[in-house]
């Protein structure tokens, strides 16, 4: 069964307009601290949700899941969160080669 140059043409038209429409939807946008906080006084100030979200191009689930994460913090203490969560994700790391390790030498040690 052969396929004609025009079939091919079309096929790979149409991968390439599936492939910039899931990179598109894959799009992550990283807020700093500063402007998650303000953010929420945005919304305090009086300006509905849906126009702080449009405004900053959030999704409404994404904006509550700031506002749960960040209830009653100030700056500084974000910044502080922040640091925090590095220095476990580094942690988390160094525990996971660790524990990889020591299993590889227990296999060697059964093996000899």
């Amino acid at each position: 069964m052969s396929v004609d140059l025009a079939t091919k043409a079309y096929l790979t038209f149409i991968s390439s307009l599936l492939n910039l429409r899931s990179s598109k939807q894959m799009q992550q946008i990283c807020f700093t601290d500063v402007q998650i906080m303000g953010m929420f006084k945005e919304q305090e100030a009086g300006m509905p949700t849906t126009k702080v979200c449009r405004k900053h191009g959030l999704s409404h689930a994404s904006f509550y899941k700031f506002k749960a994460k960040y209830r009653g913090v100030d700056v500084s203490d974000a910044h502080h969160f922040k640091s925090l969560e590095g220095k476990t994700a580094k942690l988390k790391r160094l525990l996971a080669d660790t524990v990889l390790d020591n299993v590889v030498l227990k296999n060697l040690l059964r093996k000899n």
